[in-house]
């Protein structure tokens, strides 16, 4: 009996749905690109805009980035360091703290995963403000790290609900194994364990640094001095007023994401993000 799911009928509908779905996501990021690129009597500044132009200038981008050159390196290095610490911490973080909720009864980890989760159910306003502070004093106001730090109240509970599923997938007795064969805690848990793990931590990380590289509420609040990214781009857009700057400064927040994310795509799997369901 063929099943429903390997039915060359069902997968020639599942892949136009797939493709009318890759569409609808693609089209912002066409309208970006075509916007950055063509000549405005093309795109913003026709009456019926092509879809295709025809005519391609650098001009936009280098009237964008003229005198900015210097704030937007800044802004972009600050964003990538804050982000590669949220990833970073929240993979270190994430591992230790799934290995431990791992151990426990399902019922239970997931329990203590859904009360991590109400974290996020906070408002970042309301918790920006409190902590700015604090930073203030502690000397971390407007840092790369200070802000990394108040980005992983957000970031953290999804880290652990991700790897915590890819270790209760698997196999107990390969730790076991391990124990038996004369490994100790340590050894085992990061020459057996870890590598087992990878792709579910790497995709973590992938998610984390994703979700850092465009959070805009504690950054506005906790680094308003030397702003990151996605600030910089919102308060230069508003105040020059431009489609075709703004076009061309997102196509900067937009591209090392995609970059990013076609590296790492392949550790992108349902397994590594099911958490305890699959249990």
């Amino acid at each position: 009996m063929v099943s429903e799911y390997n039915n060359p009928g069902n997968s020639k509908y599942y892949f136009i749905i797939a493709l009318i779905f890759s569409f609808v996501i693609l089209i912002p990021f066409y309208v970006l690109v075509i916007i950055a690129f063509a000549v405005p009597s093309q795109t913003i500044a026709a009456y019926y805009p092509s879809i295709i132009p025809t005519k391609f200038t650098l001009t936009n981008l280098m009237h964008a980035f003229s005198g900015y050159s210097s704030v937007l390196e800044a802004a972009f290095i600050k964003s990538l360091i804050t982000a590669t610490i949220v990833g970073a911490l929240a993979a270190f973080l994430g591992f230790h703290a799934s290995y431990g909720l791992s151990k426990l009864p399902v019922r239970l980890s997931s329990l203590i995963i859904s009360v991590l989760f109400f974290s996020t159910m906070i408002p970042s306003l309301t918790i920006a403000i409190p902590i700015s502070v604090s930073f203030l004093k502690a000397g971390l106001y407007d840092t790369a790290l200070g802000l990394a730090l108040a980005q992983e109240l957000v970031v953290l509970p999804m880290t652990i609900f991700m790897i915590t599923g890819t270790l209760q997938t698997l196999p107990k007795q390969i730790e076991l194994q391990a124990r038996v064969d004369g490994a100790g805690f340590f050894q085992s848990l990061y020459s057996v364990i870890f590598p087992l793990a990878l792709p579910g931590v790497l995709a973590a990380f992938l998610l984390s640094w994703m979700m850092s590289w465009d959070e805009f509420t504690f950054a506005i609040i906790l680094s308003p001095v030397h702003p990151t990214l996605p600030i910089l781009i919102y308060l230069d857009s508003t105040a020059r007023g431009n489609i075709l700057y703004a076009s061309a400064f997102s196509l900067i927040v937009t591209v090392p994401v995609i970059i990013i994310t076609m590296a790492l795509s392949r550790f992108i799997k349902g397994n590594y993000m099911s958490s305890g369901l699959t249990g």
